[in-house]
């Protein structure tokens, strides 16, 4: 099989005469040796980089990092800094976003479930809006209002019936799905008209959102026509649709940019004759591309007439979304970043899963021993934010790279971390 596709790296990679890899200047090799191994590496650069193509291609005020996809106090920070508002679909991300030192203000309070305290923490730091996802959540509203709180602004979140091609986990748009209200069955009208007449919120604009890691622009542009139709006669100043742009994680495949992601909305919208505010919540297609994560080999296991296994020190702990969604990856050794991989092998973790698998069949230098690193491209989102402690190992460190400097973002945690909660 062929060497990497580089395009799969992070912006500022690079690769010397020998073959090993760079990122943000910083060797990889380097990186490991200081920080261990599991390691996930972003490059700033990328970072900044997408943030600032949505912010052009959107317009200020108009595109939100969805921080499900990465968040730390460093990510919430660099988003913010770069002129991105920042969606927290928890108290838990709200707390992250204002310890970084961003404002209530520029936070968008989401969730299919918000519980009073959450409301309340979002209305009493004056974010900027909450996306109200049910009746039930109106209700809250409504009670914490008669307390004499704040009024919120507030855009109820919409279920277009919009299939989007993706997995069915991370699809969200179709009628039967545990986010938003209804369009079909009238539920999406009845509750933007009992907002409306509320005194308990204001009502600023509709919500779509119509899934995760959505190759296909068209999808999005049939979601914009759909919002657009049903929020004309409201009259409303703001349409947000979501975000779910997909990124390229294997070689052959293919997403629009974030800049053709636009041009397909926005497109959408004008034709449909929107004049309020389009905005969008882009997440993965700003940090999945930007990271890799680097492993160590600690065993390699041919089996005659079956297969050959090579286990690392990390596993579904870092990146759950092989094990979730079959989700795909490609696997290399940043040693010999650019060498022919003959090797057929399957990169699997140290967990007690036989189902713990990083790279079903993946390929590798056939000269790959145990001790050597292996990486895995386009890690950056949903692999810290959805990492656990199983079989109580400690998750990774996250380290940013620019200009030649490494800085540790998020530490790795240690024996006494796991057992702080442990009280028994």
């Amino acid at each position: 099989m062929s060497a990497l596709d580089l395009t799969l790296l992070p912006d500022t990679a690079a690769v010397d005469d020998a073959g090993a890899l760079s990122i943000g200047g910083c060797s990889i090799a380097s990186l490991a040796e200081t920080y261990g191994t599991p390691l996930f590496v972003y490059d700033e650069a990328h970072l900044r980089a997408r943030c600032r193509e949505a912010v052009t291609a959107f317009g200020a005020g108009n595109a939100v990092y969805a921080t499900k996809a990465f968040l730390c106090r460093a990510m919430a920070r660099l988003a913010h800094e770069e002129a991105m508002l920042l969606d927290v679909a928890s108290g838990g991300e709200l707390a992250v976003a204002l310890a970084a030192g961003v404002p209530g203000s520029a936070c968008v309070l989401h969730g299919n479930n918000k519980s009073v305290a959450e409301l309340t923490a979002g209305i009493d730091v004056g974010v900027g809006a909450i996306v109200v996802d049910s009746f039930d959540e109106l209700d809250r509203l409504d009670a914490l209002h008669r307390t004499g709180g704040c009024v919120p602004d507030v855009l109820v979140r919409v279920t277009p019936g919009v299939h989007a091609h993706t997995h069915h986990y991370v699809a969200t748009g179709q009628d039967d799905s545990k986010f938003g209200f209804n369009l079909a069955n009238g539920d999406a009208e009845r509750a933007v008209r009992r907002a409306g007449a509320s005194d308990s919120v204001n009502l600023v604009g509709v919500h779509a959102h119509i899934g995760s890691n959505v190759f296909g622009a068209d999808s999005f542009g049939r979601a914009a026509e759909v919002m657009a139709a049903f929020a004309a006669p409201f009259d409303l100043r703001q349409l947000v649709l979501g975000g779910g742009l997909g990124v390229p994680y294997v070689a052959g495949e293919r997403s629009a940019t974030i800049t053709q992601w636009a041009d397909v909305v926005l497109g959408a919208c004008r034709s449909a004759g929107v004049t309020s505010r389009v905005a969008v919540e882009p997440g993965r297609s700003i940090v999945a591309a930007a990271a890799i994560t680097v492993y160590t080999i600690g065993t390699i296991k041919p089996i005659a007439g079956v297969r050959t296994y090579v286990a690392v020190d990390g596993g579904m702990s870092d990146n759950p979304r092989p094990v979730l969604y079959g989700s795909g990856y490609e696997a290399f050794l940043p040693r010999a970043t650019n060498a022919e991989r003959s090797m057929a092998a399957r990169v699997v973790g140290k967990h007690c899963e036989s189902g713990d698998v990083l790279v079903s069949d993946a390929r590798l230098p056939a000269d790959a021993v145990v001790g050597d690193l292996l990486a895995t491209p386009v890690t950056g989102a949903y692999g810290h934010s959805m990492g656990s402690n199983y079989n109580e190992l400690a998750r990774p460190p996250v380290v940013f790279v620019a200009d030649g400097e490494a800085r540790l973002v998020v530490r790795r945690e240690t024996i006494d971390d796991l057992l702080a909660t442990d009280v028994g």
